[in-house]
């Protein structure tokens, strides 16, 4: 078995009594040969959460990057989500089954809802999503991009608990307000889009804490994510040794004074990820 280089802490998933790594790969936009090649290089690194899609076109990548990693499979958390054009109850089973095929495994650690739909009714696809419990292919089920209103209905409508809500989420991003419902109904909030599409790296108060500390930008943007309750953050590159550095943030901590710097660079224009037909009304 191949012998990790760091071991990334988890965190309680919702109320599920499961963990998640508090730091994952995540493979948005990312080309088939570096998906599998990415993959296979984090799990060796210690990584031990890989996060893709149905529309990210590459889950059979996920899939092959895993099985030639040499990591067990028990010892991965793996997550997928569910395109809106499946929303239906039939198609999204149906759709999950290929989703299994091309990942070469029986079992998802996490499926989400990618963003809110109207294809069917929530009600609708929340039931599909406990299905998948119940037939063994999702262990848990949670949702993406959604607001507090839809994240309060999803909870109501599910059997079992929605275990996330993956958003966008970075110092130029405030979501106290989804912070404290995820909080109040038990979820986790998961963080994409941590760098803010790299601006984290050439912003200057962000640059002075990493000077002072010894870390770089990137480092001091992923460790103000990990150091918050109830937070786990993906993080994506196409280079092995960024994707090291990119786990040295649990060996260091933020002081208050930093980690209040980091919060007051929200703006009010902050949100990167907002496409027309799909984004609900923001809070």
């Amino acid at each position: 078995m191949t012998v990790a280089t760091q071991s990334i802490p988890t965190k309680p998933l919702g109320r599920t009594g499961s963990h998640i790594p508090a730091l994952g790969l995540g493979v948005f936009r990312m080309p088939g040969e570096d998906t599998a090649r990415m993959v296979q290089a984090s799990l060796k690194l210690g990584y031990r959460l890989i996060d893709t899609a149905q529309i990210y076109g590459n889950e059979a990548d996920v899939g092959r990057g895993l099985a030639e990693s040499g990591v067990p499979r028990d010892e991965v958390f793996l997550t997928t989500k569910v395109w809106i054009d499946n929303y239906r109850a039939e198609d999204l089973l149906r759709s999950m089954r290929e989703s299994l095929d091309k990942l070469r495994t029986d079992c998802v650690d996490l499926l989400l809802l990618h963003w809110p739909g109207d294809k069917a009714p929530l009600a609708e696809q929340i039931e599909a999503l406990n299905e998948t419990v119940a037939r063994g292919w999702a262990r848990h089920i949670g949702v993406s991009n959604f607001n507090t209103a839809l994240m309060r209905q999803a909870a109501a409508l599910s059997k079992a608990p929605i275990a996330t809500n993956q958003i966008e989420y970075h110092p130029y991003l405030n979501q106290d307000k989804v912070l404290a419902e995820a909080d109040r109904l038990g979820m986790t909030v998961t963080a994409y889009f941590a760098m803010a599409d790299g601006k984290v790296l050439n912003d200057p108060v962000i640059a002075g804490i990493a000077r002072r500390l010894g870390k770089t930008p990137a480092q001091i943007a992923l460790r103000w994510l990990v150091q918050q309750d109830n937070v786990v953050t993906l993080t994506k590159t196409l280079q092995a040794e960024r994707a090291r550095a990119n786990m040295q943030v649990f060996d260091f901590a933020l002081s208050a004074e930093d980690m209040r710097a980091l919060s007051a660079l929200a703006q009010p224009d902050g949100r990167i990820v907002s496409p027309d037909k799909l984004a609900p009304a923001w809070d």
